[in-house]
């Protein structure tokens, strides 16, 4: 069983930036293939980004790509959203994922663990 706790949500203003944080318990948190996604009201749980396991292989949704970094320290079981240059569409509610493989996954029925996500909101 993994835990997975996200920080890092808040409000800010169009133009800003945010770091996520999702800190995972465990002791296998380095073959754990990790991703995040994000919810606004009313829509569907969507794909933000993923990264792989151990070689740190990323993967973008079009909408973020450029504007966003994901990372991950397995020494310390966390990942990481970096987000820039904030747009108001961005504004969701943002979940980690994670489960066990060795390639990335864009899917919310790939993973087997969740967070309970941080909200995040950019005021124009």
């Amino acid at each position: 069983q993994v835990q997975l706790v996200e920080s890092g949500g808040g409000l800010v203003q169009a133009g800003g930036s945010l770091k996520l944080s999702c800190a995972a318990s465990g002791r296998t948190f380095s073959s754990y293939a990790m991703g995040w996604f994000r919810q606004a009201p009313g829509k569907e749980r969507d794909f933000v980004a993923a990264i792989t396991s151990s070689d740190g292989i990323t993967y973008y949704a079009q909408s973020v790509k450029g504007r966003s970094t994901i990372s991950r320290d397995n020494a310390k079981n966390t990942v990481y959203l970096q987000m820039n240059s904030l747009k108001p569409e961005d504004t969701a509610v943002y979940y980690c994922a994670g489960r066990r493989g060795s390639s990335y996954y864009v899917s919310t029925y790939e993973y087997d663990y969740w967070g309970q996500g941080t909200q995040v909101t950019v005021s124009s």
